[in-house]
């Protein structure tokens, strides 16, 4: 992820297709949706603790949300490639 004022529209398909390609690989699909998600308890526990600065707070709340949509972004290619070995 880059910076706040430089964000690449592009980053999050780019990181999606990189664990993608891990699921192509035969990677089992739950194990790499663990290693791309941030659990709420997880982010609930970085806000709560006292060493962070409010604006690094921030910038923890972002890579949260970054990490979700990348998960979406890898689960809508998953299923895609489901459905199309299904037709096939």
């Amino acid at each position: 992820m880059t910076g706040h004022d430089e964000f690449d529209p592009s980053a999050l398909k780019k990181e999606a297709a990189m664990f993608y390609g891990l699921f192509l690989r035969g990677h089992s699909v739950e194990k790499i949706r663990q290693d791309i998600d941030v659990p709420k308890s997880v982010l609930e526990k970085w806000l709560s603790s006292r060493r962070y600065e409010p604006n690094f707070q921030e910038t923890l709340k972002r890579v949260y949300f970054y990490r979700k949509q990348v998960l979406a972004i890898f689960d809508e290619l998953v299923l895609s490639e489901r459905n199309r070995a299904r037709l096939q």
